[in-house]
């Protein structure tokens, strides 16, 4: 059989080694179990017919006659229906919580949030070309709406003064563009409560604002369906982690992102992460009007943030950690509703009513987040170390200590924090706005499985929901195509489709289906983030972590070893670990250098990476 050069491609993907099979009447495409007619009669192809037949294997004519293959008239062809253009994709968000910082952030002082392990899902799935519909479906609040596509406005969202582009910064929604959606909104859950239905639109105005800015009219067909591990309504960032997945596979289907991928540039994957976090913003801006852009933030980047906002008519002052370690983290929602507005209100009032006494409250609260930062910024932080640990919590217990004072707590929170400190597992505070919503625990390393036990069984006996999830985790990521290995005996994995996601029975099952993978759950391979981008290095027990990582172990070591404190400069890994090198020769004492076990190992360690 001759080999055909043809620039062959599924949805805008190149396809590797395709293969021409059948018999001398009539050949095929074939490419992971897609079909399309190839060849009649010799090797003659049919244009229209790959054409018609395979929208999305688009064929290069000039690699097809160069081949020495001519174009025929269409023959009679017994054919099945046309395949989607792409195969199905996931991406998902975290959620994120307030660590250090709430209301004192109101007053232009420094806060800190992180991003949790509990996360939104959602799977796409394209259609066939003959589907023109636009799917939304969130059953875990009750919600699907079919839109069809040639009727929704895209005649006002393509105006040239309107028209946004994947590159574009949206800062502020375009109110004719708003109203344009409208009647496409008004239509949604007509037999939802009043709460419900506006949750419901919420959330679709997000998707449509995104989608129709975006996208165009001769966008495929496709399902999108949510799936979320967040507590809805408990200040825990629902709404951007759902935005953020939005906003990447919306970017995802038009090509717009590379990777991600370990070996992808920081700067190149930092980038990808600015263009999805901005869109997630936008849709932010749909749902609660003026955001502070700080929850999309964390849910795209992942890890920490430290955020300040002195002047309310700019954005805040955003600064990543990136070094932020992923801590065990018991979270605790009261069921208690609460107003954020309410308790800012509660606030102000008193500071106005007695400022003496608050602005020191609030100042107190500012120093609590910059000595966790400045902790954490330090090179040889190590997240291991009790002694650490026990610095943050303390910090956090002292944080909560000052809301309280602030009058921003709530009996169920107070009792909270009694139950966790009578078993002694850790420190807790609020989160958030405080009056309700939920609670955070720092645990101790030394918990026992059992203590935790006697602790989940003491807050559900009084109507407390808990959740155990880790701090600082990943940010927004990609699972390429919707592929898992769930313990299934195909060595391909299972494909999660629709009616599979759809079926997962709650949070748990949501987990144990598509999870990207926590604590007891190893972090699964498929899941990749942009977070993660800058490639791998191996610490001294041979294992692979980050660069920072390394970093970070070769310098506490030296600084135990030298009892003092230096910084490792700003530059490439090789240049850096060199820079080690030179110092544990020229600073440490010939006979500390070897009687020393961590400085030994330091050593070995920095001549792994080092240049020679």
């Amino acid at each position: 059989m001759p080999g055909l050069n043809v620039d062959w491609h599924l949805g805008g993907l190149p396809l590797h080694s395709p293969t021409l099979s059948g018999d001398s009447k009539l050949r095929t495409l074939s490419w992971n179990n897609h079909t399309a007619p190839a060849s009649v009669n010799g090797w003659i192809l049919p244009e229209e017919d790959v054409e018609d037949e395979m929208e999305t294997l688009k064929v290069n004519r000039n690699d097809v006659a160069a081949n020495g293959y001519r174009a025929a008239e269409r023959p009679t062809i017994h054919r099945k229906s046309s395949s989607p253009m792409m195969p199905a994709f996931m991406t998902s968000a975290p959620g994120k919580v307030i660590v250090y910082g709430e209301h004192a952030v109101v007053y232009g002082k420094a806060a800190m949030a992180a991003a949790i392990s509990l996360r939104s899902y959602l799977l796409v799935t394209a259609l066939s070309k003959s589907h023109r519909t636009i799917t939304l479906r969130f059953p875990d609040i009750d919600m699907e709406h079919i839109w069809k596509i040639d009727e929704l406005p895209w005649s006002t969202f393509s105006q040239p003064s309107k028209k946004k582009y994947y590159y574009d910064l949206v800062d502020k929604l375009d109110p004719e563009l708003v109203e344009a959606m409208q009647p496409h909104l008004s239509i949604m859950s007509p037999k939802a409560s009043p709460e419900d239905r506006k949750i419901h639109q919420n959330a679709a105005s997000a998707f449509l604002y995104l989608f129709l800015s975006l996208a165009s009219r001769n966008f495929p067909g496709c399902v999108y369906t949510l799936r979320s591990t967040i507590p809805i309504g408990a200040g825990l960032g629902s709404s951007a982690s759902i935005s953020v997945c939005l906003s990447s596979a919306i970017l995802l289907q038009l090509r717009t992102l590379s990777g991600p991928h370990t070996d992808q540039p920081r700067e190149e994957a930092d980038l990808q992460i600015e263009r999805i976090n901005r869109w997630a913003f936008v849709g932010e801006m749909c749902i609660h009007g003026n955001p502070s852009g700080v929850d999309n933030t964390v849910a795209t980047g992942g890890k920490a943030v430290v955020f300040k906002r002195g002047d309310y008519s700019g954005p805040p002052t955003v600064t990543p950690l990136r070094n932020f370690p992923e801590l065990p983290l018991l979270l605790v929602n009261t069921r208690q509703s609460r107003s954020t507005s309410t308790e800012v209100a509660k606030v102000a009032a008193l500071k106005n009513s007695q400022p003496a006494v608050v602005e020191p409250i609030l100042e107190a609260i500012s120093q609590i987040t910059e000595s966790a930062h400045q902790l954490i910024s330090k090179s040889y932080f190590d997240a291991k170390d009790a002694g650490t640990v026990q610095t943050l919590g303390d910090l956090m217990k002292t944080n909560h200590g000052l809301l309280a004072a602030l009058g921003v707590s709530h009996p169920k929170l107070e009792r909270i924090r009694e139950i966790v400190d009578a078993v002694g597992v850790g420190w807790t505070k609020l989160t958030g706005a405080g009056g309700g919503g939920s609670a955070i625990t720092l645990l101790n390393s030394n918990a026992s499985p059992s203590t935790l036990r006697r602790l989940e069984e003491a807050l559900a006996n009084e109507g407390f929901e808990k959740y155990e999830t880790t701090l600082g985790g990943d940010g927004v990521g990609v699972l390429w195509p919707a592929v898992l290995h769930n313990g299934s005996e195909d060595e391909n994995g299972e494909d999660i489709d629709q009616e599979i996601f759809m079926d997962a029975d709650g949070r748990e099952g949501v987990e144990r289906l598509v999870g990207v993978g926590v604590g007891a759950l190893e972090k699964r391979d498929g899941w990749k983030f942009w977070s993660n981008a800058g490639g791998p290095h191996v610490n001294s027990e041979g294992k692979q972590e980050p660069i920072s990582g390394a970093y970070r172990q070769l310098v506490h070591a030296l600084n135990v070893a030298a009892d003092e404190e230096f910084s490792v400069p700003s530059c490439p890994v090789k240049e850096a670990s060199a820079y080690l090198c030179q110092y544990t020769k020229s600073k440490l004492p010939q006979e500390r250098r070897v009687e020393r076990e961590d400085v030994a190992s330091s050593n070995v360690l920095a001549r792994s990476l080092s240049p020679d």
